[in-house]
């Protein structure tokens, strides 16, 4: 009983504590004030007339205030229910100044950086903050040397200006790049593979030689995925440094490959309502994954079909996740689980960031829109479409939950990032060398157009065009390509004759099934055709002017792993141009199929080319007579085989094929890092055309070639020799038995 009559007391002597430190206010009076009102003091501070406030909430009121960051120093006190707040306010900093910055883009990328703008309170550690991303954004931009200082200008009007004054030194050059660790590639392929690129005297558009942070942690990601493609599933890049030594940083990627691992078993786990008939396809992905190479591309195309289904709308709310197990050393069990997300709708969709880019442009990609069953496959598949467009630095999106309701709302915030792009090249050969220059826009006024305007020049053509392509036109989710071109081609020297030509086409190319693209096109060119006295009498015979018009389509079926170093599956296109309105009437058709096979690390390519051109009411024009390219028949000169006139004078076929197989040999040499070998076999033939003369070969002959080549990695670039044997050949035929190729960009 005694201990129950101390806790009363106890309770209300604290009671009577409290109530002795609280007060009701009546009035609030605001001392020191200038430029924040009374009223809006009362609105951060949360402050209610009349309420009995203890001391604990006149704190959190102080720290209300301290949060709206525009005064440096709070003072409170209560008298007679009188709530006085004594504030000394903040400097408004009237400007933000950026001196010893010369580029106006990077003046505004940096200060949509900075904590601290124009018209905000000023903040001396937030300052300090600034400078550090300051020097943190011109890092990014290879500026690693560069100094940072501020000073602070006081105004008459009681704000300030901060000026940050910039030496920005010069850019981090890379003069190294290396792999190191159980990397079991050559160096020379996985250069191939990363972005960044080592400096050299003759690269001065490319700002791929500059030491970058972003772009190191995209070659890290490269490297990830070029291996998972290639069946290493724990692989790690397990660091990238940048050692700095004599004015130049050298770029070391050190990367532990481990196994390689094969699929010992896979499995698909779906709800107990769903219906597996609609699972099918996946099903079927699933089973040609067993016993194959881990290939992060593979698992991919699962993922995709259970996309198909979400697109379908079969399932609303729908979600997958994958499960591996590691079965030993070198097995791995795949588990897909196919699962019922939470059910709720999109309220809307906010979208932030996009200051050039048009907001439609952005929801163009979107598969989930307000509105929508949130479906978390379709949602991830429209932030991927958007990081597909490669116009932002960035996106990133939030799910934003609405109390008491069955909505939520979608937040997507995109960093855009410069979209322009000049490149120039160049290269040599037995040929003669090549020169190429090109400006590029990929996102035009925002609208996520794409603009291509390119010059390449050799010693018997030069081309000049441009290209307009939207690949959303109209909203129908398929591209149109407009360009407009100019082509003219001198072999007055070789042959007598040259050909200039202007013309304009314009085209779709979408994707009619799966993985079979379908692209009409429509042609108009205007030729104009000169000859010398080198020219036969057939080729004078064409001498003038032609306008045609011409319609053409393709169907491209493309299996291929990947596009870029392919190493499985294949490729088969088949081109058709007929003409509209032409003085030839040609009809040109082409097969072109490309397969790829992979034995170990050994891959072997089996290629058939095909192409014919028919002249409908007249022979077939010099300008559009065929020819073998020269990766189609190695050896055998380019446009010197196939149908002569007057004793010497190639002048192409009708007919033209080829059949080649190459394999690479990663058994020869495999310490040496810059240089890969491989082994081919060609067969080829151009026959035919539409008129004969006393000196004419129709030339219907049978060539082959074999023979080895070497892809060196130089300092001055890629450089290809090869070296081939002429199995079979005719005697008009001009065989070259060392061919080489160098280029770079600049």
């Amino acid at each position: 009983m005694k201990k129950i009559k101390f806790l009363f007391l106890l309770l209300y002597f604290i009671t009577s504590l409290i109530s002795a430190k609280a007060e009701i206010l009546n009035d609030v009076v605001i001392e020191n004030n200038k430029r924040v009102s009374k009223e809006s003091i009362i609105t951060f501070g949360n402050i209610i007339i009349g309420k009995n406030y203890n001391e604990s909430e006149l704190n959190n009121i102080l720290v209300e205030l301290y949060n709206t960051n525009f005064f440096s120093n709070i003072k409170l006190r209560v008298e007679n229910g009188i709530l006085i707040i004594n504030v000394i306010e903040k400097k408004i900093i009237q400007s933000v100044i950026l001196e010893g910055v010369k580029s106006k883009e990077n003046t505004e990328k940096i200060l949509k950086q900075l904590t601290l703008k124009d018209k905000s309170p000023f903040d001396e550690f937030t300052a300090e903050q600034d400078i550090v991303k300051i020097k943190n954004s011109l890092n990014r931009s290879g500026y690693y040397f560069a100094k940072v200082d501020a000073k602070i200008k006081e105004n008459n009007n009681d704000t300030l200006d901060i000026i940050y004054t910039i030496d920005s030194g010069e850019k981090a050059l890379i003069k190294n790049i290396k792999f190191t660790g159980d990397k079991f590639y050559k160096d020379r392929k996985l250069r191939g593979v990363i972005i960044s690129e080592e400096n050299k005297f003759w690269k001065f558009i490319s700002n791929k030689k500059y030491l970058d942070v972003d772009r190191i942690e995209l070659d890290k990601r490269l490297l990830r995925n070029f291996y998972l493609n290639k069946g290493y599933y724990n692989v790690q890049i397990e660091s990238s440094s940048a050692v700095f030594n004599e004015n130049f940083f050298e770029l070391i990627y050190n990367i532990n490959s481990g196994n390689k691992y094969f699929i010992n078993d896979v499995k698909l786990d779906i709800p107990i309502d769903y219906d597996i008939k609609d699972f099918k396809e996946v099903q079927n992905s699933l089973k040609k994954l067993k016993n194959e190479k881990y290939s992060f591309n593979k698992i991919n195309k699962v993922i995709k079909e259970i996309d198909k289904i979400s697109i379908a709308r079969l399932y609303d709310f729908i979600d997958a996740s994958i499960e591996i197990e590691e079965v030993n050393e070198n097995k791995l069990n795949l588990k897909f689980s196919v699962i019922e997300s939470d059910k709720f709708f999109v309220n809307k969709v906010d979208i932030f960031g996009n200051n050039v880019t048009e907001e439609k442009v952005i929801r163009n990609q979107l598969e989930v829109d307000e509105g929508d069953p949130f479906n978390k496959l379709l949602h991830a598949k429209s932030i991927n479409n958007l990081k597909s467009l490669r116009i932002f630095e960035d996106v990133k999106d939030e799910i934003i939950p609405i109390p008491n309701s069955q909505q939520k709302d979608i937040k997507i915030t995109v960093q855009e990032k410069p979209t322009g792009e000049i490149l120039a090249t160049a290269g040599v050969g037995n040929d003669g060398g090549t020169v190429g220059f090109s400006i590029s826009e990929k996102n035009f006024m925002g609208r996520g157009v794409g603009l291509v305007s390119s010059l390449a020049l050799s010693e018997e053509r030069v081309k000049g065009e441009f290209t307009v392509n939207n690949p959303n036109f109209n909203f129908t989710e398929k591209s149109l390509s407009t360009s407009v071109f100019a082509i003219n081609t001198d072999k007055m020297t070789d042959s007598g004759y040259d050909s200039s030509e202007v013309g304009f086409s314009f085209g779709t190319r979408f994707e009619q099934y799966d993985n079979l693209f379908f692209n009409p096109s429509f042609k108009t060119v205007a030729e104009k055709l000169e000859t010398n006295s080198l020219a036969s009498a057939s080729i004078k015979k064409q001498e003038g002017s032609y306008f045609t018009s011409t319609v053409g389509y393709a169907f491209d079926y493309d299996l291929r792993n990947q596009k870029f170093q392919t190493t499985d599956g294949f490729r088969t296109k088949f081109t058709q141009t007929l003409p509209v309105i032409s003085d030839s009437n040609t009809v040109v058709s082409g097969l072109i199929s490309d397969h790829f096979f992979s034995f170990g690390e050994m891959t072997t390519s089996l290629g058939f080319y095909l192409k014919n051109a028919i002249g409908l009411s007249d022979d077939v024009r010099i300008s559009e007579r065929l020819g073998l390219p020269r990766k189609r028949l190695r050896g055998f000169k380019p446009g010197r085989i196939g149908p002569v006139d007057a004793g010497d004078d190639h002048v192409g076929g009708n007919y033209a094929s080829a059949l080649s197989i190459t394999t690479n040999l990663p058994m020869i040499a495999p310490t040496l890092q810059n240089f890969e070998f491989n082994y081919f076999f060609d067969v080829g033939n151009v026959w035919g055309a539409d008129y004969r003369s006393s000196n004419f070969d129709d030339s219907n002959y049978l060539r082959a070639s074999t023979g080895a080549g070497i892809e060196w990695w130089t300092p001055v670039g890629p450089l290809s020799l090869t070296l081939s044997h002429s199995v079979q050949k005719k005697s008009t035929d001009e065989f070259e038995g060392f061919q080489f190729n160098i280029g770079t960009t600049f």
